[in-house]
């Protein structure tokens, strides 16, 4: 309506002033032109959504989207494209999503969505987006949470989102985690258990169109958008309208969800990127690739080959930084060796005790693969989940030497302990805690659903992995079941020990219930040796 406006009053303005007015007209115009190619530069319309009062919402209907609302989105949707196309596809796949970034740069916002879409989906198994979608979206969506509009959102009693990116990549996280009732999304077309890469007959969903569909006449109570003219249009036919800006959301501190407020913890996660795949961090990623390759397997030969004092030095000086505190417990008179028992962060917290205490260990874990077992510096021993007859096995080498065990069953890359099994308590009264705790800036070294045998290499592969040792004391005589306690109140208390001094929490959550939720399995591995 601007240009016809404009018409209108230089067709009827007087002789003298239509000069003037001609000038007025042009620069509206520019202005109107600059608008269109850059929406998000357009002045606010509508109220921040810091304005929007949270009380008595408990009846009131929200409407948003995730993209720039409910994510304080730094950047387009690509970092969850690479997600998708690295960890449910290939590294291929998401190689030729980086060399896509050029034309994207190019192209306007649904020509940009359809190309991610059809790289990172064309041929895409279903149950492998599913698998991303439930154990490693969640976690960078959270951490990507608009505090403000998540405020707003939880104080609603119903919501929905409306989003042009594909609903197979937010509907479980919107359900799941922030209580959406209803997810509407572009469709995407499928050929028995795979997806095309097309959209379904509908195409992009148009947001506005998408909700005058799905309420009618009714106007929704609340509408969340972002700066964008698009979200104008879209907020407008709510009641009540109020706007994210994606500059305060990018800078301000206090935009970030701290992990206290979450509005589910999220203690499994899966997926072997550490970072937020952005097209500058997907790219320095690359870039390191076939360094990291040559780094990792050097510092694996290092471990397995050299002593001990050269072993940690060489390590250290190839960017490994490793972090000892306590010191090693006096052996006890008798024959029987000291049991360590460890919190467990990856497959190589036995190994890196051994290093740090300058002494041969023996490692028992109830799930191995072959290849962690050949390449690993210390004695490992497999054990079968019989409680009678691994108790006897772990007797045996506990009078041969000292022992290590992680009684969680299962590494945990957050701030949690899982549950410990109370085995452990049973077998020796010389019980020393060791809380180990890791850090990585590029790829976690452990897998739910990958493959195992790369763990090791795959944290080596990091620029500068770090290992935290702290060995604390022997647990006094009078807390373990020679003291009187049960076997379970030991576990307990060396479990609570042990969080207290990593600052972690304690979960009643166990191996199989990691398994279940992130790969839908017990997370055994098979001995390949034997018949099932």
């Amino acid at each position: 309506m601007v240009p016809v406006k404009l018409a209108e009053r230089l067709l009827h303005a007087p002789a003298p002033r239509q000069f003037m007015l001609q000038a007025k007209a042009a620069r509206k115009m520019r202005n109107y032109r600059f608008i269109l190619r850059n929406p998000s530069q357009q002045p606010l319309l509508f109220p921040s959504v810091t304005k929007c009062g949270k009380e008595s919402r408990g009846s009131d209907t929200l409407v948003c989207d995730i993209h720039g609302v409910l994510l304080r989105s730094h950047y387009s949707f690509f970092p969850y494209f690479m997600l998708v196309a690295f960890e449910g596809g290939s590294i291929v796949r998401a190689f030729f999503l980086l060399l896509s970034c050029p034309l994207l740069l190019v192209l306007d916002y649904g020509l940009k969505l359809r190309v991610m879409i059809f790289i990172t989906f064309c041929g895409l198994r279903l149950k492998d987006m599913e698998s991303v979608g439930r154990a490693i979206l969640p976690k960078f969506y959270l951490e990507n949470l608009n505090l403000q509009a998540y405020e707003v959102l939880a104080s609603t009693g119903s919501r929905v989102v409306f989003t042009s990116v594909p609903r197979v990549m937010v509907k479980g996280f919107l359900k799941e985690y922030l209580g959406v009732d209803n997810v509407i999304g572009t469709e995407l077309h499928t050929v028995g258990q795979y997806y095309t890469g097309l959209l379904s007959g509908s195409g992009l969903l148009v947001k506005h169109r998408a909700l005058k569909e799905f309420f009618g006449e009714k106007k929704p109570d609340i509408g969340l958008g972002s700066s964008s003219l698009h979200d104008h249009l879209f907020i407008s036919l709510c009641k009540e309208a109020y706007v994210v800006d994606k500059e305060d959301s990018r800078s301000n501190a206090n935009s970030v969800v701290p992990r206290e407020r979450y509005p589910k913890p999220v203690i499994f996660h899966d997926g072997r990127l550490a970072i937020l795949p952005t097209p500058l961090a997907t790219l320095s990623m690359f870039l390191w690739l076939p360094l990291g390759i040559i780094l990792a397997i050097f510092r694996l030969c290092v471990g397995i080959f050299l002593p001990f004092k050269m072993a940690i030095f060489l390590a250290t000086w190839s960017g490994v930084n490793i972090r000892f505190k306590g010191c090693d417990p006096s052996r006890p008179h008798h024959k029987k060796g000291v049991l360590y028992v460890c919190s467990h962060r990856t497959l190589l917290d036995p190994v890196f005790l051994s290093l740090t205490l300058g002494k041969p260990l023996t490692a028992v874990t109830y799930s191995l693969s072959q290849m962690s077992e050949f390449i690993s510096p210390i004695r490992t021993v497999r054990l079968t989940r019989d409680r009678q007859q691994d108790g006897e096995t772990m007797q045996r080498f506990l009078s041969e030497g000292d022992l290590v065990v992680c009684p969680e069953g299962t590494t945990c890359r957050e701030p949690y302990l899982l549950r410990f099994s109370s085995l452990f308590a049973e077998l020796a009264d010389e019980i020393v805690p060791v809380a180990m705790n890791t850090h990585v800036s590029m790829f976690y070294g452990t897998t739910a659903s990958g493959f195992k045998w790369l763990d090791p290499i795959i944290f080596f592969m990091n620029p500068r992995p770090s290992y935290h040792v702290h060995v604390l004391g022997k647990v006094p005589r009078e807390v373990t079941c020679a003291g009187g306690r049960s076997s379970y109140e030991v576990a307990n208390h060396v479990q609570k020990l042990l969080a207290d001094v990593l600052g972690f929490e304690c979960t009643t959550l166990t191996r199989r219930d990691k398994y279940m939720m992130l790969a839908g399995t017990e997370g055994l591995v098979k001995d390949k040796g034997k018949k099932p």
